[in-house]
């Protein structure tokens, strides 16, 4: 199992808005997010932090779907891209779920538990998997280009899982945009609301 530190250290390795250290920096902050759930000191601290985990998550995946998995399928092999987004697919079930749940519940934290390990195989698969196929296939100028359209990509995203488009390229494009707008309104309110 990785951690952030690691993480951190195999990223800083990388130029600057190489798309494997953007993602290397993500899946880091990834993990600081889930220990900050485990470990809040209050409810609402707890929902503050599964609040921000749950964007990133929805957006980090979002954005490898879009950006990563074309390239890792001619680099990494097919398998290997149909079984990340396969992945995605499934772990965007489990957080639309988790969403629902009452952050206070138990079943929420059983649940969040074997999210997190799920989430972790998957994370160390890609860096495992996808990160050196596509490392060894790019040279640095296409790794960089990759990471601003990573970066585009995330600033549009949805915010919240939506399960009906997720592991599928053809699906993000078509209808992430839409979802995102929703999501973007849906933030916004909540926001509103809880001032």
């Amino acid at each position: 199992m990785s951690d952030a530190a690691h993480d951190r250290a195999k990223a800083a390795e990388l130029p600057e808005g190489d798309v494997i250290r953007v993602l290397l920096e993500q899946h880091a902050h990834v993990r600081e997010l889930f220990t900050a759930v485990r470990t809040a000191g209050s409810p609402e601290l707890k929902q503050q932090s599964f609040d921000e985990l749950r964007a990133l998550l929805a957006m980090h995946e979002t954005a490898e779907e879009m950006v990563l998995r074309p390239k890792s399928r001619q680099t990494a092999g097919e398998q290997v891209a149909d079984a990340r987004n396969q992945e995605e697919a499934e772990a965007n079930e489990v957080l639309a779920h988790l969403e629902r749940l009452d952050i206070e519940d138990a079943e929420f934290d059983t649940q969040f538990a074997d999210f997190e390990k799920s989430v972790d195989h998957h994370a160390e698969a890609e860096e495992r998997e996808e990160f050196p196929a596509i490392l060894a296939a790019t040279d640095e100028k296409e790794r960089q280009h990759m990471g601003s359209v990573l970066q585009a990509v995330e600033k549009t995203a949805p915010t919240h899982p939506h399960p009906s488009t997720a592991g599928s390229t053809p699906a993000q494009w078509a209808l992430g945009p839409f979802a995102s707008m929703v999501d973007h309104a849906r933030d916004a309110v909540k926001h509103l609301m809880s001032a």
